[in-house]
């Protein structure tokens, strides 16, 4: 990506949304591609940059090669097949998504985020992919303010929703919701926030138009009322509530820096590549080591050793050097494939029981 400036690490919720304001003045707080100009370019915030709290809780992050999107045979059909894995990912409660490419040098620029152009040409299977992960992940009422049009986002429509429990419906309520800020002009200190729900909630910063914040809605379902809401970190609902929020998106050039840019204070702790040529293990008998940000990757449609092969930044290195675990989840396959999608579900499932086990570990 770009040399995104990174939001400093806040004692309090309050000082985190200040360190935005006067750090950014950028656009959201996932990544979702909607843009202010800025000095000739165009830049959004990353909600994976606000992952360095004071209080870590154990997260599970995966990655997938783009390249599985080359493979499809029209727009529909891609789109389909990105849709399928943000299903996975929300299903099995993934925190974050990381979609890498195969090119040689380890660009920074995330190119959903700076590119204006709106035509689906020349917009490579990592791109496409990161952008309907992201607009997938967005509650249905953002979208709109969040997501410019563009070609590449014709289909997203016919896909089943996530139903993430962060995309609440106009009459639900709950202890969290997420909002975009608004451009009325409120009382210093205090910005309007669209959540969703049939007015607008005043929250007690003051913030920039057009960005993505989470709030805490608080007790008082009376909207009229003048006490402002509270915006919070977006990890917030998981702590306090135990709620899954979604999942972070995050482009990566090539699969060493899906490692080398990792979000999290002392990056992964443990990495699990999972290939046909893995060993096997039975899902009761693996025992994961207690970790703080676990990794678990998917290879292109050569698998992961062709992405390892063509990173220049690994070179000479074999799989088993740049993964500590390296696992076949699917042993005696009767197809001679295992598509990508279908390796996701099977491998998340069969990581379920070992990753819980390990974060008891971490709980007790």
């Amino acid at each position: 990506m770009g040399k995104k400036q990174k939001r400093a690490e806040a004692e309090t919720e309050a000082e985190t949304v200040e360190n935005d304001k006067a750090e950014n003045e950028l656009d959201l707080a996932n990544g979702d591609p909607y843009k202010k100009k800025r000095k000739g370019r165009t830049r959004n915030k990353e909600r994976n940059e606000s992952d360095k709290e004071a209080k870590e809780i154990p997260t599970v992050s995966i990655a997938v090669s783009g390249s599985i999107i080359n493979n499809a045979q029209s727009l529909e059909l891609a789109t389909r097949l990105a849709g399928q894995i943000a299903r996975a990912a929300t299903i099995f409660r993934i925190d974050e998504v990381v979609v890498f490419d195969n090119k040689s040098s380890s660009e920074k620029e995330d190119p959903t985020v700076t590119t204006e152009n709106n035509s689906d040409e020349n917009e490579s299977g990592g791109v496409f992919f990161t952008r309907i992960l992201r607009y997938l992940e967005t509650p249905q009422y953002l979208r709109k303010a969040l997501f410019p049009k563009h070609n590449n986002l014709r289909f997203v429509g016919m896909l089943p929703p996530l139903d993430a429990p962060h995309h609440l419906r106009k009459h639900e309520w709950a202890p969290f919701r997420e909002g975009v800020t608004l451009n009325e002009k409120l009382s210093s200190g205090e910005t309007l926030v669209d959540v969703g729900l049939s007015k607008s909630v005043v929250v007690n910063q003051a913030l920039e138009p057009g960005i993505r914040v989470t709030v805490a809605m608080g007790t008082n379902r009376n909207l009229d009322g003048d006490s402002p809401r509270q915006v919070v970190s977006l990890s917030k609902p998981r702590e306090e509530a135990g709620m899954y929020w979604g999942y972070r998106v995050r482009y990566a050039s090539n699969i060493s820096s899906v490692f080398k840019d990792c979000p999290y204070r002392g990056g992964y702790d443990h990495l699990i590549g999972t290939s046909e040529h893995g060993f096997i293990i039975n899902s009761s008998e693996l025992s994961l080591p207690t970790f703080r940000h676990l990794l678990i990757g998917f290879g292109g449609l050569a698998g992961l050793e062709e992405n390892i092969e063509e990173d220049s930044n690994l070179k000479g290195k074999d799989v088993c050097e740049v993964f500590d675990s390296y696992l076949n989840t699917c042993p005696h396959q009767g197809s001679r494939t295992i598509r990508t999608e279908e390796a996701i579900l099977i491998s998340l499932q069969y990581f379920q029981e070992p990753i819980s086990r390990a974060m008891q570990r971490v709980q007790h």
